[in-house]
């Protein structure tokens, strides 16, 4: 069975912080990556709306140019 240690020495302290800052310093460079990801999927995401929309109004206006030009 594990025994924990009822005293920590400084230098077990600091192995300890140290370990606990790097793993914080590789979160921190993750969740800089997938920021930097949704930043681009969220400008994709602004073209596609954009085009669809357009498309969609000239869609539109094509009908209606085309049912103004038969009657």
């Amino acid at each position: 069975m594990y025994r924990m240690r009822e005293s920590w020495t400084d230098e077990r302290l600091d192995d300890f912080r140290d370990d606990v800052n790097r793993r914080f310093d590789k979160v921190d460079h993750e969740l800089s990556r997938i920021n930097d990801r949704l930043d681009s999927m969220h400008k994709m995401l602004v073209y596609a709306v954009l085009t669809l929309g357009s498309s969609t109004v000239a869609g539109w206006a094509a009908v209606i140019a085309l049912l103004i030009t038969r009657t």
